[in-house]
């Protein structure tokens, strides 16, 4: 059974005042819990030691992938497999941050891969700022918690210049390359996660710019806002697999850019590839034995309940879970159905005395760097709730 300890909640003019405005849901629900899981240290390591081994068995797995043109498996669109092969090369086109989902790591459960969040993750500003101002607002010990999200994805900021370099060496590497960060115009979530970014990359010592994607322009000697100032890098929230379907002219654009060494695009084209979900399917051909992967197949599995997933898909859309005789016991619609199935064998998530399920996020930026809970039923979707955890 997890164990939850009771907290008092931040008041929700606090929560905007430090530009967290999606307190509430559309039920008029909070969306953070006034609650925190309970993690042992051991519990804690555990999840870190989990992280940083799956990750490096996806950077063996993508490289397997371009290796053997598999592509195709992945779900790929074929209009940006240059553009991934070309960030790939180079360590230049470095991987920003990305979270893993998992079931299990607290009340004795195995840590289990559920899905890698390696192009647009959200749940950031609930990470790395809410659930530790809610030990503070708590008169807790600050500390504990498994949470250096900020301070690791600054110094990830500053790798962009210093690569396997000690990041410390920033300002002796540092030229004056800018940043220009983007999200859509309207959501006030990712705007702010965007911001969030941005404030991260100010504090590693970068210039920044920020744009609403509708105002980014682009040609071929490279990327600039709205006033036409250049930029060396852009970061923009808005998956690489919608910019092939939706917009295949900045597709070839941005391969363009490229191509000249105009531009950098965080996070890399390279990230969806660890995005698909496909590629849990690589991970076991790779990888038999880890006891951190679910068998996942390209068809039906046999024998067993499992779930079935989009190659790409976010929020729960299109996950459907099936019993052992492929009977569909629990679904999710949504606006992935054109995109190729993929199995995964079904786990339990552990659960609170109210039956809730708990799924850990777990950020990465060069390690693994923090933790948090989504908490909802069988298919944790956008209505699901975040919930922050303590040491004990």
């Amino acid at each position: 059974m997890v164990a939850l300890e009771k907290v008092a909640p931040i008041d929700d003019r606090v929560l905007e005042q430090i530009g967290f405005h999606w307190h509430t849901d559309a039920e008029s629900g909070k969306y953070v819990a006034d609650e925190l899981v309970v993690v042992t240290d051991a519990e804690a390591e555990a999840y870190y030691e989990a992280v940083n081994d799956i990750y490096d068995m996806y950077a063996t797995a993508a490289q397997h992938v371009i290796d053997n043109n598999l592509f195709f498996d992945l779900g790929i669109p074929f209009n940006l497999v240059e553009t991934i092969k070309k960030s790939w090369e180079s360590d230049v086109h470095w991987h920003l941050y990305g979270r893993f989902d998992l079931a299990g790591g607290i009340d004795g459960a195995p840590i289990k891969l559920i899905e890698f969040n390696a192009d647009t993750p959200t749940a950031l500003f609930e990470t790395a700022i809410i659930q530790w101002a809610i030990l503070k607002h708590n008169r807790m010990d600050e500390d504990r918690q498994f949470n250096n999200v900020y301070s690791a994805i600054s110094d990830n900021f500053r790798r962009l210049i210093t690569l396997f370099d000690d990041p410390g060496l920033f300002e002796r590497y540092y030229e004056g390359w800018k940043i220009l960060f983007s999200s859509v115009s309207g959501n006030i979530e990712e705007e702010q996660t965007v911001r969030l970014l941005q404030q991260m990359a100010i504090d590693a010592g970068f210039e920044t710019g920020f744009e609403p994607l509708g105002g980014v322009k682009f040609d071929d000697e490279g990327i600039y806002d709205s006033h036409e100032y250049p930029y060396e890098y852009w970061f923009k929230l808005y998956p690489w697999e919608d910019i092939a379907i939706e917009e295949p002219e900045l597709a070839t654009q941005l391969q363009s850019i490229m191509a000249n060494q105009k531009a950098i695009i965080l996070n890399p084209a390279y990230t969806l590839l660890f995005q698909s979900k496909g590629m849990m399917k690589i991970l076991c051909d790779l990888f038999p034995d880890s006891p951190y992967l679910l068998k996942t197949s390209f068809e039906p599995l046999k024998g067993v309940p499992y779930v079935e997933k989009r190659m790409f898909g976010r929020e729960g859309s299109n996950v459907r879970i099936h019993d052992a005789a492929g009977n569909v016991t629990a679904s999710n619609g949504g606006p992935y159905g054109n995109f190729k199935p993929v199995y995964q064998e079904y786990v339990e998530f552990p659960r609170d005395t109210h039956g809730n399920a708990y799924q850990a996020g777990v950020f990465f930026a060069y390690e693994a760097c923090g933790l948090g809970f989504r908490r909802g039923g069988a298919i944790l979707d956008n209505l699901s709730k975040f919930v922050g955890h303590v040491l004990r």
